[in-house]
């Protein structure tokens, strides 16, 4: 984690075979304390959901890497918007950028966090 005048970043790199290797059908419970439904959802509808999770989860690590506030799996939320993933934590004084990728067996994100003043 790097920290810049109330910036900060972090990253975070996640094998995606610990994601196929508890697959959904049979980890609900995993899923269900780590994703949003909407997430859930949104993973399942591609051919190779278990790199997408493993995408969310790496940008939820590295988001929690630069706050200054401990947070639940399911308080950071991750939507799209025009194929950009958008990070969202309820009643926070920060703002994000975040970039997710994956290749081969590995996902990986960065998160900026900017804290924002709320005088």
């Amino acid at each position: 984690m790097v920290e810049l005048d109330n910036i900060k970043v972090g990253i975070d790199l996640v094998d995606i075979n610990r994601f196929k290797d508890i697959p959904f059908d049979k980890n609900k419970s995993f899923y269900r304390k780590n994703f949003s439904e909407n997430e859930i959802d949104y993973c399942l509808k591609f051919d190779e959901p278990y790199k997408h999770f493993a995408g969310k989860f790496a940008a939820k690590e590295a988001a929690k890497k630069t706050l200054d506030i401990k947070l639940k799996m399911l308080d950071i939320k991750i939507e799209y918007t025009n194929a950009k993933p958008k990070l969202i934590i309820p009643h926070n004084n920060y703002e994000f950028e975040v970039s997710i990728s994956h290749d081969g067996n590995y996902a990986i994100a960065i998160v900026i966090s900017k804290k924002v003043n709320t005088t």
